[in-house]
């Protein structure tokens, strides 16, 4: 959506709750909810500016819908965005994939990878964070902290792209801010924005270089395991519940968009894990393997 005014709201669902028909008190008092939403966006249109929302449950906000010759150029730009998206996949789980210039051993990048201590710990920390996630233990916390990092995300790129943030909550209801810019940008932010593995990655750098903390790199690969599972299964979660930002930018360019950048944070994730593994590697993986696509549908159309 063009540069406005924002909100952006995230609330929980009863998805365990019985459908049941609501009673007059509650009827008058969403009413009167929706009535005070209307009247805040015609304020802000009226100043020139427009709200944005991405929500868990239903929304009831007025949404602008993209102009046919914007939603065609989205998605061809998603379509676009699908090669990248395979070669990078491919290139990330390649069971053969090597390290450049890797010749004093026969085994693979990956088969290498499993066997390290790096590999370990952020598996364990993976996986008992999905664990947790399934048995819903503490689920209003984690989506706290979920809604929490979401916002977050948003102010911090709101700032990146020079933009003000003149409203912030956060509860376990949901959480929205008010700025005065918004793009593709800010966003999607954070449907590829692990915001709590940002923070655990400089929280124990800086713990790093004041000084050393036992089993300091055991700590930083486990709980960046359980951080970035946390941030893809809520993701994860919060997509298919009908969300505007990903509407407002068109749904089709949003996902190819946001499955790209997720494969390309896990691609940084494992050179940062891994010393034999570089982006200069990665990238000249993914450059044969683009080549080899390229050479196989050319073969295929001749």
């Amino acid at each position: 959506m063009a540069r406005g005014r924002k909100q952006l709201h995230l609330r929980r669902t009863g998805e365990n709750r019985r459908i049941r028909r609501p009673t007059l008190r509650e009827a008058l008092r969403e009413a009167d909810r929706r009535a005070r939403q209307r009247a805040n966006q015609r304020s802000w249109r009226r100043r020139g500016l427009t709200s944005v929302q991405s929500a868990i449950a239903d929304s009831h906000y007025a949404q602008e819908q993209l102009g046919w010759s914007t939603r065609s150029l989205r998605i061809l730009a998603g379509l676009a965005l699908l090669p990248l998206c395979f070669i990078t996949t491919i290139t990330l789980f390649n069971p053969h994939l090597h390290a450049l210039g890797d010749t004093g051993s026969s085994l693979s990048f990956w088969q290498q990878f499993w066997r390290t201590n790096a590999f370990l710990y952020f598996s364990v920390g993976f996986i008992l964070n999905v664990g947790w996630f399934f048995t819903r233990l503490f689920q209003p916390g984690f989506l706290y902290l979920y809604v929490l990092g979401h916002e977050l995300t948003h102010v911090i790129f709101v700032y990146a792209c020079l933009g003000r943030v003149s409203g912030f909550r956060v509860s376990l209801d949901g959480g929205h801010i008010v700025t005065n810019k918004s793009n593709i940008l800010i966003a999607l932010s954070p449907y590829f924005i692990p915001f709590w593995s940002v923070v655990i990655f400089i929280l124990m750098t800086i713990i790093g270089l004041i000084g050393s903390l036992p089993h300091h790199e055991k700590i930083l690969f486990g709980t960046m395991g359980a951080t970035w599972s946390f941030h893809l299964l809520w993701t994860l979660w919060i997509i298919p519940r009908d969300q505007p930002d990903l509407k407002e930018n068109g749904t089709f360019f949003s996902l190819s968009l946001i499955y790209l950048s997720n494969v390309l944070l896990l691609s940084a994730l494992l050179c940062l894990a891994s010393p034999e593994l570089t982006w200069r590697h990665f990238v000249y993986n993914w450059a044969n393997n683009f080549m080899d696509t390229v050479t196989s549908v050319s073969g295929t159309l001749d």
